[in-house]
């Protein structure tokens, strides 16, 4: 259990760090976010990969799994990054 929960917040932080390299320019947000945001990535990609598309696991790397999940966790840094800009209207 608690390994599971120590592989979720590496994964979270790999998928967020990622997600954030994607996106230009510079995100006002700390790493703490960065995580929990790449761990709702991460999370919302899995449930992505196995839910809708119904692929379970795979002898390898998934790395659709992965892009689904760099691809959330972006979308999701930009929401928390346009939420919290300090030039909103």
């Amino acid at each position: 259990m608690v390994g599971n929960i120590i592989g979720t917040i590496i994964f979270g932080a790999v998928i967020g760090v990622l997600a954030r390299l994607v996106i230009p320019g510079k995100q006002a947000m700390g790493w703490v976010i960065t995580v929990v945001l790449g761990i709702i990535g991460a999370l919302i990609g899995y449930w992505v990969w196995e839910g809708l598309l119904d692929k379970g696991e795979t002898g390898g790397i998934d790395w659709i799994r992965w892009i689904i999940s760099i691809a959330v966790a972006a979308v999701l840094t930009l929401g928390y990054t346009s939420m919290t800009s300090k030039n909103r209207v």
